[in-house]
């Protein structure tokens, strides 16, 4: 395979993808233990900050960077900024639901959203892209329904923390894949999307004596340089997973996703000693055999794809 040619390109597009994918789901993973350290601001609070300070920081990303050239030509298409603004509304839930679990001692249950999230993005292919699934991938689906079934029943009630991280971010991620956007542009003018709202809660906040940021003693705190590093913290992975949303297939990204849930289950478990029953490992047990039947065929068929794409590519 010659270094230019288009097999060579494709490979390295798809590593390119591998490592962003795999360095934001490590980001993901580890961001409850950073924001634990701010548990006593509000999580409204919180999201307002990673809201205005990602926005600030993707500025500085793009204007140092290519410039602001194509998210002013998405920004000109009334279709394309109403699909920007409705993918923005996704993951401003996404991450409110999310702050706010964690927070709130519901970490396990943060990391059974993200452990669904494959398999959600498996149903989105179906309901969404048309694709067909295998009998072994129905099996792997409903292991994670099952799964899901023995946590809601355990808990009395739907884990709506897990059903709503799956399925705002499983939504979000489809949406960013199909627009024509580079990852830094799409990431701006989504901030860019709700950062009016973002300082006006702002605002209300300091004019209420209800505000965190700046509230301590000295001109700065440790919150505060906290509360700021949420630009970074936020947008860094996003930035990573829209990279890799763009140059891997929707169930390659699940199947990286594995990551993220798997190191915050670790960090409720043997760090913030959040309780794990027998009820409870039996529900993560089966959403774990579900990604495992998933993997196993995903695995399984790779060389089989692999030489039907060579085949249809023959003279």
């Amino acid at each position: 395979m010659n270094a230019g040619s288009p097999e060579a390109a494709a490979t390295e597009r798809t590593r390119l993808g591998i490592f962003a994918g795999l360095g934001a789901y490590f980001i993901w993973g580890l961001v409850p233990v950073f924001f634990k350290q701010i548990a006593e601001v509000s999580a409204g609070e919180i999201i307002a900050h990673r809201v205005v300070w990602a926005m600030a920081f993707m500025t500085l990303v793009i204007g140092f960077g290519r410039g602001f050239a194509d998210a002013r030509r998405v920004a000109r298409i009334p279709a394309q900024l109403a699909r920007i603004a409705l993918a923005s509304v996704l993951v401003i839930s996404n991450w409110l639901t999310f702050v706010w679990g964690v927070n709130n001692g519901y970490i396990l249950e943060t990391s059974l959203g993200y452990f669904i999230l494959p398999l959600f993005n498996v149903a989105l292919g179906v309901l969404v892209l048309k694709e067909r699934l295998r009998p072994i991938q129905w099996l792997a689906v409903l292991l994670a329904a099952i799964g899901v079934a023995i946590e809601a029943l355990r808990a009395g009630g739907l884990p709506w923390i897990a059903l709503v991280l799956a399925g705002t971010f499983g939504i979000y991620g489809l949406m960013r894949k199909q627009m024509p956007l580079d990852a830094a542009s799409g990431l701006f003018l989504e901030t860019v999307c709700v950062t009016p709202l973002a300082l006006a809660w702002l605002g209300w906040l300091l004019y209420s004596g209800a505000n965190h940021f700046g509230s301590g003693p000295g001109l700065v705190t440790g919150r505060d340089l906290l509360l700021i590093a949420t630009g970074a913290v936020t947008a860094i992975p996003l930035l990573l997973f829209a990279i890799a949303a763009r140059r891997l297939p929707l169930n390659m990204m699940g199947f990286l996703q594995y990551l993220a849930p798997s190191i915050s289950f670790l960090i409720a478990v043997f760090v913030y000693h959040e309780p794990m029953d027998a009820s409870r490992l039996t529900g993560f047990a089966a959403i774990w055999i579900g990604l495992a039947v998933y993997t196993y065929d995903h695995l399984r068929e790779g060389p089989a794809r692999a030489a039907r794409a060579a085949r249809g590519a023959m003279p």
